[in-house]
């Protein structure tokens, strides 16, 4: 799907950080955080900020309100929510969630009802638009969830050992970050994709510059180990997500 787009705000950037949030852009101290949040907002006029994040737009907002840079997009739900922010608000782009809706339908319902018995998944309470969320126990979980779910279309993540996320076919936080990039006009050289679990996985392993930062999962790690275009960083979340930035030369003031 190919959609033009007037928005040169991102493209003009001289770099824009496409960041996971808990574990990454909220991960490590609080003087690492402060240190990479206050580089931000020092150096608006040429870095760009998208969040790319398992978290709802109404989590986003908050977080924001209460202190945490706000980006110029969204992509949320693990990919299934592609937004944009207007005077604080995180505001859905339709023209870019058609695919989404379409492999989506109304497969909320359907997931619930046949997930309902296994054992190892304990549904998440919010609502999400495209994709239903569950707690994840390993010990006891019954493997045969992912043929259930294959069998209806759609797909299964599971990350960090603790979360399982049944998603639309063929979508998740990567190629969502490559449909907004392209609809941005973004230069892919100007990335820097930022992760820490296998629910990132995707969009670290799109091309563009990306980081594990340090203290990934280690499935994540073993996973990216032989993509030359992924920095694995020593410093945990926001400290690695600078450290990335300096050793990629991708900003000339970090």
């Amino acid at each position: 799907m190919t959609i033009q787009s007037t928005d040169t705000t991102l493209s003009d950037k001289h770099f824009v950080l496409a960041t996971d949030l808990d574990g990454t852009f909220l991960g490590g101290t609080e003087d690492d955080r402060k240190r990479l949040y206050d580089w931000i907002e020092a150096h608006r006029d040429t870095v760009g900020l998208i969040f790319v994040t398992g978290r709802d737009p109404q989590f986003i907002e908050h977080m924001c309100h209460d202190g945490l840079p706000w980006p110029e997009y969204v992509i949320g739900d693990v990919g299934t929510t592609i937004a944009q922010v207007v005077d604080k608000k995180v505001s859905p782009i339709p023209a870019l969630e058609t695919e989404i809706s379409k492999l989506w339908g109304n497969a909320g319902h359907q997931v619930r009802t046949a997930l309902a018995a296994v054992p190892g998944l304990t549904l998440q309470e919010t609502d999400f638009r495209y994709r239903v969320s569950y707690d994840y126990d390993p010990d006891t979980f019954d493997s045969g969830a992912h043929d259930i779910i294959g069998s209806m279309g759609l797909d299964t993540l599971v990350s960090d050992n603790r979360y399982f996320d049944v998603l639309p076919k063929g979508i998740s936080k990567g190629p969502s970050l490559r449909l907004l990039a392209n609809h941005l006009n973004i230069a892919h050289r100007r990335l820097l994709a930022a992760g820490d679990t296998m629910n990132d996985y995707s969009m670290l392993a799109l091309g563009v510059p990306a980081v594990a930062v340090g203290g990934s999962e280690p499935a994540l790690s073993e996973r990216l180990r032989d993509m030359n275009h992924v920095y694995h960083a020593k410093a945990i979340g926001a400290a690695g997500i600078q450290e990335a930035i300096a050793a990629l030369n991708l900003h000339p003031n970090v």
